[in-house]
């Protein structure tokens, strides 16, 4: 069968398959057949407000139905689907759509991005005309994610791979038209994103939870028949902490596979999941959006090289020490990846990638590679935060909270939480008593979206950057985190 459009596949799918469920969430479902009616239909509407090939739709739904259908209408105009959180603050959503220049924005309200056509949450489109149809075009960049910025801005990861799909190959993420997927995370992650879209264009449907909850993710299991199911770590840990007559009393039978990525997984914890679902079912990814390259590793890999994330497939990954010479084995440095392909994997819009000759590029990862190739993770040599699964940069942290006038300066690190991974902390050099917690948050809250806002506030009196206006956050987080550890005893972290 010839490489053929994304949309082109729903369309085979809605005549081969058409009232097989394509996506479900809540209480809403929609068929391939009539999933590809209200993609045509809103690809009609969103022509006529003015977008076309090559252009990018900015997207702010939650998780849902209109969701796919916002997405398969950017694709049925050759237009790239760009997705955000559609929690981000005014301030943010403004940024984003002054790198992204779309000409429509899906899931604000109406006129509240001046020069933009605004389409709110819960439109509905009209039927398209009777005899109106649209040329087949394809995107030439399927999906534009947003991703929070090392300087405090937001940029663009537009992804290198048009819209295009080949049927003879065989799915990485093992999809493959039988049972369906579940999706516990936010569409908007570009985990989230790809998994539920290879689930619906190999035909087995995707099952999207409105918001994570750990009981109601293993009864979509248990209700759907699901064969694969996302999760990162943070989820993992919450349905394991579920009463054992909880976790245990879901039929998981139908499970296949569990994918896991997007922050580092504990060993404790994946060694439970494996010892409850056994290790043909886990895999682990990592890798970046950028996509240059990825490792992969299974449960049994994984007995045999406990903490490692896998090996690359594709693409190649090298350690390299302080001086940029690679390092043996067993050695820890930075970790590079490179895209062994003709073609570009990804651009940024509104940054510049970190890269070397050879066509080597850093995520800002620490590392180490075994003598078999499989990578281990270490710190990261960045101070971008992980929580929950969600990448959280300081600077745009720190530049929300510079605006407030009491604050003189602001470091914001991650400090562990064995739910989340890590959790935002800023540490505010002001005077005593000029800033209220609760006014802050308010403040905060206007520049922020939610999964960024500081979980806890510290007020200091000495300075916290030096005259080149730098600042040390490992050795500040190493401080308090010496500290937790001082005041809670020696088994403060243990799982």
């Amino acid at each position: 069968m010839a490489v053929t459009s994304y949309i082109a596949q729903l369309q085979r799918l809605a005549a081969t398959r058409g009232t097989h469920c394509a996506v479900v969430c809540g209480p809403d479902s929609i068929t391939y057949a009539e999933l590809i009616d209200r993609i045509d239909d809103l690809a009609v509407e969103l022509e006529g407000l003015g977008v076309g090939e090559g252009q990018m739709v900015t997207i702010a739904l939650p998780n849902s139905v209109d969701w796919f259908v916002a997405f398969g209408a950017a694709w049925r105009l050759g237009a790239t689907p760009q997705p955000v959180s559609s929690r981000l603050p005014q301030r943010e959503i403004e940024a984003v759509v002054e790198l992204a220049d779309p000409t429509v924005v899906i899931g604000v309200p109406e006129r509240s991005l001046p020069g933009r056509k605004c389409l709110p949450i819960g439109h509905r489109t009209r039927l398209r005309p009777s005899g109106v149809v649209l040329d087949e075009r394809i995107s030439p960049a399927w999906k534009a994610p947003m991703s929070g910025g090392s300087t405090g801005r937001p940029k663009l990861i537009v992804t290198g791979d048009p819209a295009v799909f080949d049927p003879d190959v065989p799915s990485r993420f093992t999809f493959g038209a039988t049972g369906p997927m579940i999706m516990p995370g936010p569409l908007h992650h570009n985990g989230p994103l790809g998994w539920s879209i290879q689930a619906l264009l190999y035909g087995n449907g995707v099952v999207v939870l409105p918001r994570f909850d750990p009981e109601a993710t293993l009864a979509a299991i248990e209700r759907h028949r699901g064969e694969i199911v996302y999760m990162v770590p943070t989820m993992m840990k919450r349905i394991w902490r579920l009463p054992d007559d909880v976790r245990l009393g879901y039929d998981l039978s139908s499970l296949k596979v569990l994918w896991h990525l997007a922050e580092p997984c504990p060993e404790w914890l994946k060694q439970v999941w494996i010892d409850w679902l056994g290790p043909d079912r886990i895999f682990e990814l990592y890798g970046g959006t950028e996509a240059q390259a990825v490792t992969v590793i299974t449960g049994h890999e994984w007995l045999a090289h406990r903490g490692s994330v896998g090996r690359p497939v594709p693409g190649s990954v090298q350690i390299t020490g302080d001086d940029g010479n690679e390092l043996p084995p067993r050695e820890m440095g930075e970790v590079w990846l490179r895209n062994l392909r003709a073609t570009p994997t990804y651009r940024y819009v509104g940054a510049e990638p970190r890269a070397r000759e050879g066509g080597w590029e850093s995520l800002g990862d620490m590392g180490w590679l075994d003598e078999d190739g499989y990578l281990y993770l270490g710190d990261r040599s960045a101070d971008m935060i992980l929580s929950g699964g969600a990448n959280i940069y300081p600077a745009e942290v720190e530049s929300a909270i510079q605006e407030h006038p009491a604050v003189r300066s602001v470091a914001v690190i991650g400090l562990p939480d064995e739910d989340m991974g890590n959790v935002v902390h800023a540490i505010i050099e002001a005077d005593a008593g000029s800033i209220d917690a609760s006014e802050l948050r308010a403040f905060l809250a206007e520049r922020l979206v939610t999964y960024k806002l500081p979980r806890s506030f510290e007020i200091v009196d000495e300075a916290l950057r030096d005259d080149a206006g730098k600042v040390r956050r490992s050795a500040l987080r190493a401080a308090r985190i010496s500290g937790l550890d001082s005041a809670a005893g020696t088994d403060a972290h243990a799982p």
